[in-house]
C-alpha cells in the first residue's frame, strides 16, 4: 500500500444552508475549502445516500471550492424519504428534477463552470446532468459507473445472478418477500417500502440497504453496515433507490451511454474497481468505449466502495491533477 494517496485532512464548511428548489423541496447544501478555489459539485450515490464528511476530502482543501448537497427526500434535505409516502412529493423527485436542483444550486453559488464528481448512482447522475449541460462542466471524474440500464438493476437485483456471489447475503435479502414474487424483487420491495406500516416498511428498508452494504467492498466494514441498517437511514435510501429503480431513473433505456458523445470533448477520469459486485465493470468499459479521450483506470483488488485504497488513490490523484491543470 505504499505510496498510495489517501484523505485530506478533516474540514468542516464554511457555509451551509437549505436551498427551495420548487415542489415543495429544500435542499442542504455546503461549501468547504478555499472560496476562491476551482469549483467542484460532489454528487452522492444511492440514490438516496446523503452526504457525509469524507467526501469533502477527496478534494485539495488549498485548490478547492468543495460544493456538497443532499439530494431531493436524502440526507439533510426536507421532506425526508423515511417520513413522507405523499405521492405528489415523491413524483417530484426524478433524475430530471435533480439535473435542475444542481443547475440551480450553480446559479445561486454564482459558479459559471464546475468539475462534477460523481460515484455509482453519482455518476448517473453526473453524466445526466454533463449531458444535459455540457457548457457548464469543466471536468468529470466518475467512479463505479452506473447507468441504470435493465441488465445493470437485475445484477444486483433480480434473481439468478449475485446469489451465487454472496448466496448467505442473498438469503437476507429475499427473506421479507413472498416467494411467489420473488421473481420480481423490485416490484415486490416497493410494495413492502411504501407500505404506511412501520412493522413492514422498517425490516424491508434494512433487509435492501443492508444487502447492499454486505457486498459493497471486497473486506465489507461492519460500522458501515450498522449505519445502512438505522432505520430512518434505511428506510429512505432503500425507498428513494426503489422508486428510482421501478422507473429506470427516469430515463430511457441506455440514454446515459447513447449520448455519451455529446460530451466526449469533457475531460474526464473514469475509475473502476475490477471486483465491484453492485456496479461490475462491464458499464464502465462500455462507456469509456464511447469516450475514448478519457482516462479509464481499472483497480485490480477494489469493489464499489470509493474509501478502498485503490479507488481512493487513483480519484485523488485525479483531483490533484486537474487542479494542477487549472493554474
Amino acid at each position: 500500500m505504499t505510496g498510495l494517496r489517501t484523505f485530506y485532512p478533516e474540514i468542516e464548511p464554511y457555509e451551509t444552508f437549505m436551498l427551495p428548489v420548487g415542489d415543495g423541496h429544500e435542499v442542504y447544501v455546503e461549501q468547504s475549502g478555499n472560496p476562491a478555489g476551482m469549483p467542484v459539485v460532489f454528487v452522492h450515490g444511492g440514490p438516496g445516500s446523503g452526504t457525509s464528511p469524507k467526501q469533502r476530502r477527496v478534494f485539495d482543501p488549498a485548490r478547492y471550492r468543495i460544493v456538497l448537497f443532499d439530494q431531493r427526500m436524502a440526507g439533510k434535505s426536507h421532506p425526508h424519504a423515511s417520513t413522507t409516502l405523499d405521492s405528489r412529493v415523491w413524483a417530484t423527485n426524478t433524475t430530471g428534477h435533480l439535473v435542475a436542483d444542481m443547475e440551480t444550486i450553480r446559479e445561486h453559488l454564482g459558479i459559471d463552470r464546475w468539475q462534477v464528481f460523481g460515484g455509482s448512482w453519482g455518476s448517473t447522475l453526473a453524466l445526466a446532468y454533463a449531458q444535459a449541460h455540457p457548457g457548464r462542466v469543466r471536468a468529470l471524474v466518475l467512479r463505479g459507473i452506473f447507468t441504470l440500464r435493465s441488465s445493470e438493476l437485475a445484477w444486483m437485483y433480480e434473481r439468478g445472478h449475485l446469489e451465487h456471489v454472496h448466496p448467505d447475503h442473498w438469503a437476507e435479502f429475499v427473506a421479507p418477500i413472498d416467494p411467489a414474487r420473488r421473481h420480481e424483487m423490485q416490484l415486490a420491495y416497493h410494495d413492502l417500502l411504501f407500505d404506511p406500516d412501520p412493522a413492514v416498511h422498517i425490516p424491508a428498508g434494512q433487509a435492501w440497504s443492508g444487502w447492499e452494504a454486505r457486498i459493497i467492498a471486497v473486506v465489507p466494514d461492519e460500522a458501515d453496515y450498522l449505519k445502512a441498517v438505522e432505520p430512518r437511514q434505511a428506510v429512505a435510501f432503500a425507498r428513494i433507490e426503489n422508486h428510482f429503480f421501478v422507473h429506470g431513473g427516469f430515463m430511457r433505456e441506455g440514454q446515459l451511454l447513447a449520448d455519451a458523445r455529446t460530451i466526449a470533448h469533457i475531460p474526464t477520469v473514469i475509475v473502476q474497481g475490477r471486483l465491484d459486485m453492485c456496479t461490475p465493470a462491464r458499464t464502465a468499459f462500455d462507456l469509456a468505449a464511447r469516450l475514448p479521450d478519457a482516462e479509464f483506470v481499472v483497480v485490480p483488488d477494489a469493489g464499489h466502495a470509493f474509501s478502498e485504497p485503490g479507488i481512493l488513490d487513483a480519484l485523488i490523484r485525479a483531483t490533484d491533477r486537474f487542479a494542477d491543470d487549472a493554474r
